[in-house]
């Protein structure tokens, strides 16, 4: 079975910019050392400074699962849930085409 790619969008409240930013970032290096995780980064967009993006690859599902389950996602989440101006938006991708 192949990677599994996924993109997360997350919009900051005007102003919750920067304390979104510090829990999000607090996720890296637990994320990064989670069996399963091949790859994730976090980026601020370039055209919208509210928005903040994720890009990752996962073993598979059942590790991405295991994921948002763990005990980091939920604190953070639980930290940030005031400071999003909407809910995650969580893309896994398929390719079009090889």
């Amino acid at each position: 079975m192949p990677d599994l790619n996924v993109v997360a969008v997350l919009t900051a409240k005007p102003g919750s910019q920067d304390a979104l930013r510090a829990a999000l970032e607090s996720l890296l290096e637990p994320t990064r050392a989670e069996e399963g995780c091949l790859h994730y980064e976090l980026f601020t967009s370039l055209a919208d400074p509210l928005s903040f993006v994720t890009i990752e690859r996962w073993r598979g599902q059942a590790d991405l699962d295991a994921h948002m389950a763990s005990d980091h996602i939920a604190r953070a989440l639980g930290v940030a849930a005031d400071l999003f101006a909407a809910s995650p938006a969580t893309h896994p991708l398929a390719p079009v085409a090889s």
